[in-house]
């Protein structure tokens, strides 16, 4: 799969590291050759359509004495969006959707990180721009332990994570919709985001 808003957000998130165990700030960033950054949305009322964001970076800080203090910043080129028809990527580049002209960009900040249910689970919060428009997200994060290369692979930490979400497509501007003659709407309000994440620590 593609990396894709399946970056928004999701990217989003690419907010994975926040159990790292060294005792100072750590700074990661995005593997984009092995991660996703995806969305679904309902399609004609019975059917998921899958979407990808093709270019996402992210930088991410972890502060192991207080992970509240950790900061995840995600950036996603909204003309990367890719949902492997030409046709649909166009309508969603163009003015009805992300308008990619006027907003090459849409973006991710955090603002608060809590603990989840587990030890290896967290919730962030941030403020998510898409459109010039910026409405706070919850994420839910399920981390990896961090893993190392041996030397001779360059000796690079690795650390995954799996991000869920919810949007809703019309807070950000997103509004356009057609009714089916028999009742329903051809594109669902809820964009579900789908994000799995390879993160590399900065040497």
């Amino acid at each position: 799969m593609q990396m894709g808003l399946k970056s928004f957000l999701i990217v989003t998130v690419a907010v994975a590291g926040f159990g790292a165990g060294s005792a100072r700030a750590t700074e990661w960033t995005l593997d984009s050759g092995h991660s996703d950054v995806g969305f679904t949305v309902k399609h004609m009322m019975v059917t998921d359509t899958r979407g990808a964001i093709d270019k996402a970076e992210a930088k991410i800080t972890i502060d192991d004495k207080d992970l509240t203090k950790s900061k995840v910043e995600v950036t996603i080129d909204t003309a990367s969006v890719n949902t492997k028809n030409q046709k649909r990527d166009d309508h969603l580049r163009g003015p009805e959707f992300f308008d990619a002209a006027k907003h090459p960009k849409m973006t991710f900040k955090s603002t608060k990180i809590e603990k989840g249910a587990t030890a290896n689970a967290f919730k962030v919060t941030g403020d998510l721009t898409i459109r010039g428009v910026t409405k706070p997200v919850v994420l839910d994060v399920e981390l990896s332990d961090v893993w190392t290369d041996p030397k001779e692979w360059g000796g690079n930490s690795h650390r995954g994570a799996k991000v869920r979400g919810k949007i809703n497509r019309n807070d950000f501007g997103l509004t356009w919709q057609t009714k089916l003659d028999k009742g329903g709407v051809v594109v669902g309000d809820d964009v579900n985001l789908v994000i799995d994440a390879e993160l590399l620590m900065k040497k």
